[in-house]
């Protein structure tokens, strides 16, 4: 016997933008511009902006899956093709525009992107690349207020000649909504094509499992070109709640400004980004009045426990996600469970520097040798997940490893899964350091050197070696002002992990190199091995 609902009723993006348009038109859209002013809209004037958006894909006869390219920093622009692009039929392709101009050009043609939506502020990087790819549209957003060049579509003049579209089309759930590539750190890069329905049922979910509400104002710092900003467009979207978006100015000055100024109370990015931001509160404290209920997602790559520490002593919150491309991205998200926030200091906070719990919907298992392993808490083998919003394959690819026998994506992610459920990253499984046979983590070790108080990032990569295979070698940025040799930093490890787990080198250098989503470029530092990087090596005692 069937139950009686209206199970008909399709999952997609438009019902999504009735109900925020009707029920929450004068919430406001915060955007910094260019030149650093910040211009306000509302859900009303967005939504209304993203129907004549759809109106305009329709009359060209795009739809049916065709893409459409976004070129676009975080604004209300980059929101109206969010919203209005999928609402269309067509599939929302957001291009990461910190991608090398080659592999720009290769995802735009691999895409087969028939228009391109590009900020007037990123034309030069669009004319590298011009001769290599064909879009029958370019479309050019004024992002900075500049007269759109000749020879370009321009995206004011596009939305003032077509009327809002409604009703929007009828769409099935199972239909492309969303295209997204990863960032190519472990090869070439791969399309993960989203539907209407994955896009939906992520965004409900998250919104409960990230603790986002409807009164809050989110400043979504990471890019709307990796991973839909972690879905929070259309969690906050669904929520009707406050966005803020920070545009191209992403240093810490502008981002503290806007979060005191937009009464800021959630906030998503990269660790690379709290790690400024942190030193900023620290170093002028009391300068800056942050929201009292201010939670900061942080997310690609593990955070040091000490990190989620300092925050927690000056009262925010850090909340630590893990995801990729292929999960949409939400597959944990570390919430301690009723009762442990009770818990003594010592004993919550490395609890909290796990990856966390499974998201509703989303299963995961450990797996080594065709073999289930214990949530035990100290196994270790790859993590493998599930659920309806995670990839079964890539666009226009194929890569049959990256899918087992069952069904199961493989992350390539090396973990732990205690008997609560939480998840802890140990590596990646090409980041894993082996040793005379025996694994090194370098997540473990890098951990361990932010917590010493002259270090501001560090990073460990495999050194090949004639005697143990590999060895440890530490990339290390001090803090400014800050001095320690590359013996102390050794001896500082020493006491927390065997003797042969310790870094034979240890190199200075300014940076980290970063990858085009933020995350430290391993590749890059392996490509520096046997040169004498930064200020001085440290080897051996």
């Amino acid at each position: 016997m069937e139950g009686l609902m209206m199970d008909e009723f399709p999952l997609t993006i438009a019902p999504i933008l009735a109900r925020t348009e009707r029920v929450f038109p004068r919430v406001a859209i915060s955007s910094r511009l260019p030149d650093g002013s910040v211009r306000r809209t509302d859900y009303g004037t967005v939504i209304r902006r993203g129907r004549s958006l759809a109106a305009a894909i329709r009359a060209a006869g795009l739809g049916g899956g065709d893409r459409v390219g976004t070129l676009m920093w975080n604004h209300a622009g980059h929101l109206e093709a969010y919203l209005g692009v999928p609402a269309s039929g067509a599939v929302l392709h957001t291009l990461n525009l910190r991608l090398p101009p080659d592999q720009l050009a290769y995802v735009i043609d691999h895409a087969r992107d028939r228009w391109i939506l590009v900020d007037d502020v990123l034309l030069p990087l669009l004319a590298r690349i011009r001769e290599k790819i064909h879009p029958e549209k370019i479309v050019v957003v004024p992002f900075s207020g500049a007269p759109v060049p000749d020879g370009f579509d321009d995206y004011e003049q596009l939305l003032a000649a077509h009327a809002p579209l409604d009703p929007l089309p009828e769409l099935n759930e199972r239909d492309a909504a969303g295209l997204c590539y990863t960032s190519g750190t472990t090869g070439r890069l791969k399309g993960v094509l989203y539907s209407q329905r994955s896009l939906v049922l992520h965004s409900i979910v998250a919104a409960s499992t990230l603790d986002l509400r409807q009164r809050d104002a989110a400043l979504v710092v990471v890019p709307m070109f990796h991973v839909n900003a972690w879905g929070l467009p259309y969690v906050m979207t669904l929520l009707g709640g406050r966005m803020v978006l920070p545009g191209r100015q992403l240093d810490p000055p502008n981002l503290l400004d806007l979060m005191e100024q937009e009464r800021v109370t959630y906030a998503a990015g990269v660790p690379s980004i709290w790690v400024g931001i942190l030193e900023a509160l620290e170093g002028h404290p009391g300068r800056c009045k942050l929201a009292p209920e201010l939670r900061m997602l942080v997310g690609g790559s593990a955070v040091p426990e000490t990190m989620i520490r300092r925050f927690a002593a000056l009262g925010i919150d850090l909340i630590h996600g893990y995801g990729m491309t292929e999960s949409s991205p939400l597959a944990t998200v570390n919430v301690p469970k009723e009762g442990m926030r009770d818990w003594e200091p010592d004993r919550l906070f490395p609890l909290r520097a796990r990856q966390g719990l499974p998201g509703p919907f989303v299963e995961i298992r450990l797996r080594a040798e065709n073999r289930d392993l214990p949530w035990d808490g100290k196994t270790v083998g790859e993590l493998e997940l599930r659920g309806p919003w995670i990839a079964r394959a890539y666009f226009h690819d194929s890569d049959p490893d990256k899918w087992t026998s069952d069904r199961w994506m493989r992350t390539g992610d090396v973990a732990t899964i205690d008997p609560e459920g939480y998840v802890q990253i140990v590596d990646r499984s090409k980041d894993l350091v082996k040793s005379g046979g025996e694994w090194i983590s370098s997540v473990a070790l890098e951990n361990a050197l932010v917590a010493h108080p002259a270090v501001r990032e560090a990073a460990i990569v495999a050194k090949p070696d004639p005697k143990w295979t590999e060895r440890p070698l530490a990339f290390v940025v001090l803090k400014e002002g800050a001095n320690v040799t590359g013996d102390e930093l050794r001896e500082f490890l020493a006491p927390q992990f065997p003797k042969w787990w310790l870094p034979d080198e240890v190199r200075f250098v300014s940076e980290l190199p970063k990858t085009s989503t933020g995350k430290v470029s391993k590749l890059t530092l392996r490509g520096t091995l046997g040169q004498a990087a930064g200020r001085g090596v440290t080897g051996a005692s």
